[in-house]
């Protein structure tokens, strides 16, 4: 990653983005159930191309920075802020107060992965 964007930074950038691409490529058909299956499959296939290629380097780069339990932390907590983004905007699926008390207490679980007491 160039120089510019701290080391700390640019995998969490890359997993967002990352997580972009995987979010349409699992849930994105959903909007078009009239598409045939093996089409989605497809579809589906060659989005999550785009998402392993920077989800590999996020990871390659982050395990300088965080630990491996770190990392994959910080990647279902953004999974889970994408997925709701996706959700409200892209299916029109509102998120209620259940999805946000789950999200805070997988929030909670975070907050200790990522301090040493």
């Amino acid at each position: 990653m160039p120089g510019f964007i701290p080391p700390a930074l640019a995998p969490i950038l890359l997993l967002v983005a990352s997580n972009v691409f995987m979010t349409f490529a699992w849930y994105g058909h959903l909007k078009h159930k009239g598409a045939a299956l093996y089409v989605v499959v497809l579809v589906s296939w060659g989005i999550a191309f785009f998402e392993y290629c920077l989800a590999v380097p996020a990871n390659r780069m982050g395990s300088e920075v965080y630990s491996t339990a770190q990392l994959k932390t910080m990647q279902e907590v953004i999974t889970l802020l994408v997925f709701a983004g996706f959700s409200v905007l892209w299916l029109k699926e509102p998120i209620g107060w259940n999805h946000l008390v789950g999200f805070a207490f997988i929030s909670a679980g975070a907050f200790f992965i990522f301090h040493r007491f």
